[in-house]
C-alpha cells in the first residue's frame, strides 16, 4: 500500500488567553483521493487547515507527509514539503497581474535569475487547466469574485503539489466554472495528487468525495466512505444532534401589507426588474446563474448607483440615493462579502454589532451598546468569550451572526440579504434561515438572493428566476419542482408571470 499522502494524529492548538481551537485531531488523506472535511463553524476546521499550511504550529500532536514526519514552521516549508493551499478568503494581492500572484512562492528561476517566459508559460497554463476567461496580465482587483477564486485556484497547480489544500473553493462559483474546478480535482487526482477538500454543501461533497471526516469542538469524530452514510446521519455528526434541514421550513401566511412594490427599477448592467413585490410576513428568494441582476438589484434597493425607479416602500415612494437614506427608511443589506462590506474587523463585536444604530460612542453609549447587542446576540447563539474581542476571532459563521445582528437591532423593517450562508456550516444556515422567518413574522419583510437553490426551495414563501437583469418567472415553491426552478434558472423567460 502506498504512503499517505499526509497523516495527522492527535493534533492540539490553543489560543491565549484560554481558547482552544483543537484537542485531538487525528486525520488521513490518501495518495488520488478527494477527502472532505465536514464541521460546523468554530469546530476548528480552519486552525486545523492552517496547521497544515504551516501558517499555525500545534502545541501537540505529529504530522506526516508523503510518511516524512514533519514540522512546518512556515507557510514556505509546507510548500517545499508539496502542499498547495487555497483558503476561503482569497490571499491574493488586487494590485499586482494574475501572472505575478500565480507566481508567489513558486516563481522558477535559472542560475538565480527569475525566468520570465517559464513564469509566463506556467502561468497561462494554469489558467487553461481551469477554463479561465481572463488574461494573465489583468489585474487581479479588476476580476470577478468568481475569476478570483479560479485565479486561486490556478495558483495552487503552478506548483508539484503532492496535496492540494481546498477550503471551499466553489463558495463563488457558478454552475459551468464549478464542473470545471472538479474536472481539474479528478485530473489531478488521477495523477495521483491527494485533494483535501472543506464544503458545507453536501450535494458537492457527494459528487467529488471519496471519504469525508467530522469534526466536532476540536475533535475528529468519525470518518466514513460518502458511499457508505446519507446526509442526515452527516448532518447530525456535524452538528451534534439530528436536525432534518432538508424539509421544508414551517411558514405563516404572509400579511396583505406590501412591504416592497417594484413596478419598475432599472439600473447598472442591464438592470430591469417589474412587477416585483414583497409582502410583510414574507420571504422571497432571488435566484439565478452569476451576473443575473440579483446583487444588483439588492444593492440598487439599498441605494447603491445611480438608477431609474419607481418604487414603492410600505406605501410610501422609495427612491434612495444613498445608503444612509435607505437605512433611514428601514432598509438593511446583509452583503455578499461580509469581510470588506459589512464588519470592521479589528473592531469590538459589539461595536460591529451597533455600527447603524450608534455611529459616535462616548462613555456612556459604549455600555449602551453592550447592553443592546449582548441580547441580540444571544438570540442567534452566536459563540464568542465576550463582546470586545475583536470581529475577526470569530468563526465565518458568528461573524455573519453580527451582521445580521446590527439589522436586527436597528429594527429593519425590509432585509435584503445577498449570498448570506455562503461559507456557513449546515447549522449555522438553519439558525440564519430561523431567524429570517422570526423577523417575518414579526412583521418584515426579507428579499433573499441565493446560489443555493435548495436553501431558496425549503425558505421561501416565493422564487423569482433573474435572467440577465430581468425578473423572468415567479415560482410558488409548495407546487413548483426543483427541475422546473433550475430549467428557468438556465434559459430564462421572456415575459414577467406575477
Amino acid at each position: 500500500m502506498s504512503e499517505l499522502a499526509l497523516d495527522i494524529r492527535h493534533v492540539s492548538k490553543r489560543f491565549p488567553p484560554n481558547v482552544v481551537a483543537l484537542t485531538d485531531a487525528s486525520l488521513d488523506v490518501r495518495p488520488g483521493e478527494v477527502h472532505c472535511l465536514l464541521g460546523a463553524n468554530g469546530a476548528g476546521k480552519s486552525t486545523l487547515l492552517k496547521i497544515v499550511a504551516g501558517a499555525h504550529r500545534p502545541d501537540g500532536g505529529e504530522m506526516s507527509v508523503a510518511g516524512r514526519r514533519v514540522e512546518l514552521k512556515n507557510p514556505q516549508q509546507a510548500r517545499q514539503a508539496g502542499i498547495a493551499m487555497i483558503y476561503q478568503e482569497l490571499d491574493l494581492i488586487p494590485q499586482m497581474t494574475v501572472e505575478e500572484n500565480l507566481m508567489l512562492g513558486y516563481t522558477p528561476q535559472r542560475f538565480g535569475i527569475i525566468s520570465r517566459g517559464k513564469r509566463s508559460a506556467l502561468a497561462k497554463a494554469a489558467l487553461l487547466r481551469v477554463g479561465a476567461n481572463f488574461s494573465s496580465t489583468d489585474r487581479v482587483g479588476s476580476l470577478s469574485i468568481a475569476n478570483q477564486q479560479l485565479a486561486a485556484i490556478a495558483r495552487a497547480l503552478t506548483c508539484e503539489a503532492r496535496l492540494v489544500v481546498m477550503d471551499e473553493p466553489s463558495a463563488a462559483l457558478n454552475e459551468t466554472e464549478l464542473r470545471r474546478v472538479f474536472q481539474v480535482i479528478r485530473e489531478i487526482t488521477a495523477a495521483g495528487v491527494a485533494v483535501l477538500y472543506v464544503s458545507h454543501r453536501l450535494n458537492e461533497i457527494r459528487e467529488i468525495g471519496d471519504r469525508v471526516t467530522v469534526l466536532r469542538a476540536g475533535r475528529t469524530l468519525q470518518t466514513h466512505d460518502l458511499a457508505q452514510i446519507d446526509d442526515q446521519a452527516l448532518i447530525a455528526a456535524v452538528v451534534g444532534e439530528h436536525r432534518d434541514l432538508l424539509e421544508r421550513s414551517s411558514r405563516l401566511a404572509p400579511r396583505e401589507n406590501l412591504a416592497l412594490n417594484i413596478r419598475r427599477l432599472r439600473g447598472p448592467q442591464g438592470l430591469d426588474v417589474q412587477a416585483l413585490q414583497v409582502r410583510q410576513g414574507e420571504i422571497v428568494g432571488l435566484a439565478g446563474l452569476n451576473g443575473a441582476g440579483r446583487s444588483t438589484l439588492l444593492k440598487a434597493l439599498f441605494g447603491v448607483g445611480r438608477n431609474d425607479s419607481d418604487v414603492e416602500l410600505f406605501g410610501q415612494p422609495y427612491h434612495p440615493q444613498t445608503s444612509r437614506q435607505a437605512i433611514r427608511q428601514g432598509v438593511g443589506l446583509v452583503p455578499e462579502n461580509r469581510k470588506t462590506e459589512g464588519l470592521l474587523l479589528d473592531a469590538p463585536i459589539y461595536r460591529n454589532a451597533c455600527l447603524v444604530h450608534t455611529r459616535h460612542l462616548n462613555w456612556f453609549s459604549h455600555r449602551q451598546a453592550k447592553d443592546r447587542a449582548g441580547p441580540v446576540l444571544q438570540r442567534l447563539q452566536t459563540k464568542l468569550d465576550n463582546l470586545e474581542q475583536p470581529v475577526r476571532q470569530l468563526s465565518g459563521g458568528n461573524q455573519q451572526k453580527v451582521v445580521m445582528a446590527k439589522w436586527v437591532i436597528d429594527g429593519a423593517r425590509l432585509l435584503l440579504l445577498d449570498e448570506p450562508s455562503r461559507g456557513l456550516d449546515v447549522g449555522a444556515k438553519a439558525d440564519l434561515y430561523a431567524l429570517a422567518r422570526s423577523l417575518a413574522q414579526e412583521g418584515a419583510a426579507v428579499l433573499v438572493a441565493s446560489s443555493e437553490l435548495d436553501e431558496l426551495y425549503v425558505n421561501c414563501d416565493r422564487i423569482w428566476v433573474m435572467h440577465e437583469g430581468r425578473n423572468a418567472v415567479c415560482f410558488d415553491p409548495l407546487t413548483a419542482s426543483r427541475d422546473q426552478i433550475d430549467q428557468a434558472i438556465l434559459i430564462g423567460k421572456t415575459s414577467v408571470e406575477p
